[in-house]
Parts: C-alpha cells; sequence; structure tokens
C-alpha cells in the first residue's frame, strides 16, 4: 500500500526532487510515468516539462505506437481531505487548446522555445504529428475529484481523464520486492587474519576466510531467497558447477580451496566484528550464488578444513551502491545483458504483476535458474521477442535476442502497454501457433523458430483490422484475463491461423525446394510483403464471407463468457 498523503507523498519520488530546479508536481509526474505508464527513468525525466512559463503543461508522452499524444498536468494537494474540483480541470481544459492543431501547436512552440515544452515540442515532433494522432489528456492528482469536476468532465471534456487518489491507490503495482529476513549468522574466524576496509561510518568490507559448513548454515539457500539481489539463480548442471562438486568431493583440495576460488561476497544490513567472530545481519549473497548452492547440495563432503573467502559489505542491500557492487562483481563471462537486468524496476514491477494476476495459471521468469513459480513459466527473453514481434512489428530482427536486453530494452519494455495481460496474449497466441504448426506443410519452415514470430505478426496485422481486434489490443484483459475467455481466444486464433496457413504453404511452394527460409524470414522486405500478402487475402475471404472474421469467431462460439480464474 502507498501512502499518498502530503508529505508521506514525497517519499515515494525523493531521488527526482530536485529544490528549486525541479518542482515537487513534476517528480510526482515522473513517479506516476515510471509506475503507471511504465516508462523507463529516462524517458520519463524526457517527458516532463514542469517550469514557469510552460503554459500549463506538465509533461507529454508520445505513443508512437498507437498514435496518441497524451498531455499531462499534475496537482499535489497538501491537504489529504480535499478533493479536486472544476476550475482546475477548467484551466486545464484550456491548455489542451494549445494543441488544437499543428499551426496552433508552431506558435506555441515559438512562444515557449526559452522553456521546457518549446524543447519538448521540437524533440517529440509534435508539430507533423498532432494533426494525424489522437489527443489525450490527463490530469493526475494525489487526491480524488468531486462531483463537480466529474460534471464538467463528463459534459465538455470527455477526452480528459483524472487519475486520482483512489485509481493511484488501486492500480499500483511494486518495483520492489518482498525481502525475506534472515536470522543474524555468526562465524568462526578464530586464528586467521581479517582485513577490514572502511568507506565511512555506515558502509565497510571485511574479508575472511570462512568455513563451508558455517556459509552453508546461512537460511535462504534452498528457498533462494538468499539470493534475491543475485542477478542469477542457481543454474544447475553447468561445467562450472560440476567443477566446483568436484573439488568439494575431493578433501584432499579443500585446504586449497581459497587458492583457485574466486569467494563470495555478502551484503548485510549489519556487521560486527569481534576478536574471534563476524556476526551479519540483513543479508544477501550478491555473488557466489553457483558455489554456495553447490557447498549446500554437497554439505555431507564438507570438512573444517575447506573455508572460502568471503567478503562482507555492510551497506543497505536495496541502496544504489548495493546495486553497482551486485554489477560489478558479476562482471565476468557468462553473465548476460539478461542477468543485469534481473534487478531492474520494470522487470520487477511486471513479475510482481504476474503473481498479483496470474498467480499458478501464468509466472514471468525475470532471472536465469529463480525458483520456477506454478504455472506456464514466460521468461522475460521470450516476453521480448513476442513483443518485438508483436509490438514493434519485426519479427525478422527476433534472431537478434541480445536487442531484448540492449539497445531494444526501453522501447520493447519502457511503454504503458506493456502488462502481465499483455504478455499472457502473446503467449497464448504463441500456444495457438504451436497447436497448428503440424498443418505448416515445409517441415523446415515449420519448426524454425522466426516462423512463429511472422505468423505473431500477422495476427497482430489481422486484429488491427477489426474494431474487436483493437478492442484486444487496447484491453487484452477483457481476452485473456479469465481462463474461459483464454481458451476461446486461443480457439479464435486458431481457427484464423488455419486459414492463414493454407495461403501460406501455396506461397511457399512456389519458391521451390531450394527456397532459403532462413534468409527470407531476416529479411525485413520480404516478410512485410509476405505479411501483407496473406493478411490481404484472409481480408478478402473473410469480405467474401468465406471464413468468419475475428469479430465473428469471437462473438459467435459457445464457450464465450462465464469463466472464472
Amino acid at each position: 500500500m502507498i501512502d499518498l498523503d502530503y508529505p508521506k507523498l514525497l517519499d515515494l519520488f525523493r531521488e527526482h526532487l530536485i529544490p528549486k530546479k525541479r518542482t515537487e508536481s513534476a517528480s510526482f509526474l515522473i513517479w506516476y510515468l515510471k509506475n503507471y505508464y511504465r516508462l523507463d527513468d529516462g524517458e520519463a525525466v524526457d517527458s516532463v516539462c514542469d517550469q514557469r512559463g510552460d503554459k500549463g503543461v506538465d509533461g507529454v508522452f508520445v505513443n508512437d505506437g498507437n498514435k496518441t499524444i497524451t498531455v499531462f498536468q499534475a496537482k499535489i494537494n497538501q491537504k489529504s481531505n480535499s478533493t479536486i474540483g472544476d476550475a482546475s480541470l477548467r484551466e486545464f481544459a484550456g491548455t489542451l487548446t494549445q494543441f488544437k492543431d499543428a499551426q496552433t501547436l508552431s506558435l506555441v512552440q515559438k512562444s515557449a522555445k526559452n522553456v521546457k515544452l518549446g524543447e519538448l515540442i521540437q524533440r517529440l515532433d509534435l508539430v507533423s504529428k498532432i494533426d494525424s494522432y489522437e489527443l489525450k489528456a490527463e490530469f493526475i492528482s494525489n487526491v480524488d475529484i468531486d462531483q463537480n469536476g466529474k460534471d464538467f468532465i463528463e459534459a465538455t471534456s470527455p477526452h480528459v481523464s483524472f487519475v486520482g487518489k483512489k485509481k493511484l491507490t488501486k492500480t499500483y503495482i511494486s518495483d520492489k520486492r518482498e525481502s525475506v529476513i534472515h536470522k543474524a549468522v555468526k562465524f568462526d574466524v578464530s586464528g586467521f587474519t581479517v582485513t577490514e576496509y572502511t568507506v565511512d561510518a555506515a558502509t565497510k568490507a571485511t574479508i575472511a576466510p570462512v568455513k563451508a559448513t558455517e556459509l552453508v548454515k546461512m537460511e535462504g539457500i534452498e528457498d533462494q531467497s538468499l539470493f534475491e539481489y543475485n542477478v542469477r539463480g542457481p543454474l544447475g548442471k553447468t561445467l562450472v558447477n560440476k567443477d566446483i562438486a568436484a573439488s568439494i568431493n575431493d578433501a584432499g583440495l579443500h585446504k586449497l580451496f581459497p587458492l583457485f576460488h574466486n569467494g563470495i561476497t555478502i551484503i548485510c544490513e549489519s556487521l560486527k566484528t569481534a576478536p574471534e567472530t563476524l556476526t551479519a545481519s540483513g543479508y544477501f549473497v550478491v555473488n557466489g550464488c553457483q558455489s554456495l548452492t553447490a557447498l549446500f547440495n554437497n554439505s555431507r563432503k564438507l570438512t573444517e578444513d575447506l573455508r572460502i573467502l568471503t567478503k562482507f559489505i555492510q551497506m543497505d542491500p536495496a541502496s544504489e551502491n548495493a546495486a553497482m557492487v551486485t554489477r560489478f562483481s558479476n562482471n565476468q563471462n557468462g553473465v548476460s545483458d539478461r542477468d543485469f537486468m534481473a534487478n531492474n524496476a520494470i522487470q520487477i514491477r511486471l513479475q510482481n504483476e504476474f503473481k498479483a494476476t496470474y498467480n499458478n495459471q501464468y509466472g514471468l521468469e525475470i532471472k536465469r535458474g529463480e525458483v520456477a513459480p506454478r504455472g506456464i513459466v514466460i521468461s522475460n527473453e521470450d516476453a521480448g521477442l513476442f513483443l518485438m514481434a508483436f509490438d514493434l512489428k519485426e519479427p525478422w530482427a527476433t534472431h537478434r535476442k541480445y536487442q531484448v536486453f540492449e539497445s531494444k530494452y526501453a522501447e520493447i519494455f519502457g511503454r504503458p502497454e506493456v502488462t502481465a495481460d499483455r504478455i499472457v496474449m502473446c503467449q497464448v497466441i504463441k500456444e495457438a501457433i504451436d497447436a497448428v504448426e503440424p498443418k505448416i506443410e515445409n517441415a523446415l519452415l515449420a519448426r524454425y523458430r522466426l516462423t512463429r514470430y511472422l505468423l505473431l505478426y500477422i495476427i497482430r496485422e489481422i486484429l488491427e483490422s477489426s474494431e474487436t481486434g483493437k478492442q484486444a489490443l487496447d484491453d487484452p484483459k477483457v481476452f485473456v484475463r479469465s481462463s474461459v475467455d483464454r481458451k476461446h481466444f486461443k480457439a479464435c486464433i486458431e481457427a484464423i491461423l488455419k486459414d492463414i496457413i493454407i495461403d501460406l504453404n501455396q506461397e511457399v511452394k512456389e519458391f521451390g525446394d531450394d527456397f532459403d527460409y532462413r534468409g527470407r524470414l531476416r529479411d525485413a522486405e520480404w516478410v512485410r510483403k509476405m505479411a501483407k500478402t496473406l493478411v490481404t487475402d484472409h481480408l478478402k475471404q473473410v469480405s467474401r464471407k468465406r471464413v468468419p472474421s475475428f469479430k465473428q469467431e469471437w462473438e459467435d462460439r459457445p464457450v464465450r463468457k462465464g469463466g472464472k480464474n
């Protein structure tokens, strides 16, 4: 639960407050865009322009995917029992007249050239987009709207949305993990030299050779809660882990273990040192998950001679400095960009949304090796590839997996449309594709990974061709949130795919036996042309009433409605 009462509200976005440079309302809007529009930190900041002279506009967000321009105004009220009436909304409605058309906006840009609004209009290329994009508006506040405000919006400004305390509280999804508090643990370091490095009164590092028999007694190894802030979970029987296990099983190597092992890094809230002991509390392992898991799994083979060089760092495990330590200490071969994104706020928020919405049905895996949730598990890498094909409409690029967590990360995940519902909808379409795959006559094409993304892209194009399909794109929860609707939606997509595949088979036959399916599916121009051909042929069949439309499939089947999760 979040506290939106002033001044407690400010704790939600302290990192964005800059006295005399950025107002509290601007910081509030940045927080809103990050948590509700799901923008990354940089884009959220870039979308805000709350300064004197910004002509009543606090922020602008352009969604090129659905061709909308949203104008924001944010207002913080210091009295929690107050409300927003029609006066503030009338002023906001007047502000929106500046976005009436390209000519008006061009004049605004010239008159606002010395303030952030002018820069934002230019950077977002609003003048060229305003006439062809849908204009939306949102008034954001930490208090609710009164009846006068509701009446004003209903009567004169239906394109204005009010987002107040009730909606903010109800729809908030945390980007923080619910940490498990482990009992304090004491380590015996008698007879060994302990090295200590002090940064300041609250931050220090201590390095000591610690008994493996004591390390494996730390809480949270079995359920992996000890590795919450690590970029990966245990990866199973990898070559490295097999080598560690072999060393553990050879008692003759135990005394030599610190010579060839890189050690373990533990971040703890408190570290108390005594002449012969170290006591850690509020601790998490941020480097050494594989090793500690191997030690735990081979506990019976451990001896008192086997010690691990362990670095204890006293700092807040949730702090930026702790994140830096985690990243740098894991910056080695075998750690991918996906691993480093495991602690990204966007990923944690998405995973929390899956738990809240699809618990025990679908789960999002954001960290390799983490404990898998019950139900169907979707990795965030697969989710990113789905979205690359479905939303970005670039199925030909899905063979470049690395882009999901590198150059295209913000473009793929940092958007308001990217919700658990949307990812589940893509997963259900993928399940439908898997079901009809045997109908693709060219076996090589059928089993080639990029083919599923081509079909995912084609389904997106078909959904865009009808009002019902657009509803699915705009509000996927209506189509996939309940198990009955999900089953029905899959059946509808399967029906469409069966028709598409008939034409796909015919097109592929014309290319002959030497069809270079791998090269073609990587060719953007060829993919676009093929998709256009297949979509056009399908829509012709629909218009001639030879096959049902998506709307007819959705509305006519008897399994429609009535299901519960």
